[in-house]
């Protein structure tokens, strides 16, 4: 009798430890299922972004390029302004040497005195 309460013990045993085991199972399909929707709209997302970056890349070359074309359009503009800047400069150097060379060269003169003149009135 003994070993017939055993052997019951044991298939009541062995029939809950089936139970949670299926329920665990069943658990870990609907997870997995869960985490397949996740990484589809993952990779949904991810292809939305690939397509918006190749784009952006796209429209950031194009800009770079139209950038180095009008660089190279102004910039003998640039040099012509610093070619100009740099003659100015020479010529205002010029006029300073020359006018302190006139200056120490003149010699200098007093105003003449002036005289009063009076005025009569009848």
């Amino acid at each position: 009798m003994v070993i017939q309460i055993s052997v019951a013990i044991i298939a009541i045993a062995f029939v809950t430890a089936a139970f949670y085991l299926i329920r665990l199972l069943h658990k870990g399909t609907e997870s997995l299922g869960e985490t397949n929707r996740t990484l589809a709209e993952v990779r949904n997302a991810v292809h939305g972004l690939t397509s918006e970056s190749k784009q952006l890349i796209h429209t950031a070359n194009q800009i770079t390029t139209d950038v180095k074309g009008k660089m190279k359009i102004v910039d003998p503009l640039l040099e012509s302004a610093h070619d100009v800047g740099e003659v100015l400069h020479t010529v205002t150097n010029s006029l300073k040497n020359a006018t302190a060379v006139l200056g120490s060269a003149v010699p200098s003169q007093e105003a003449p005195a002036r005289n009063k003149v009076n005025i009569k009135v009848k």
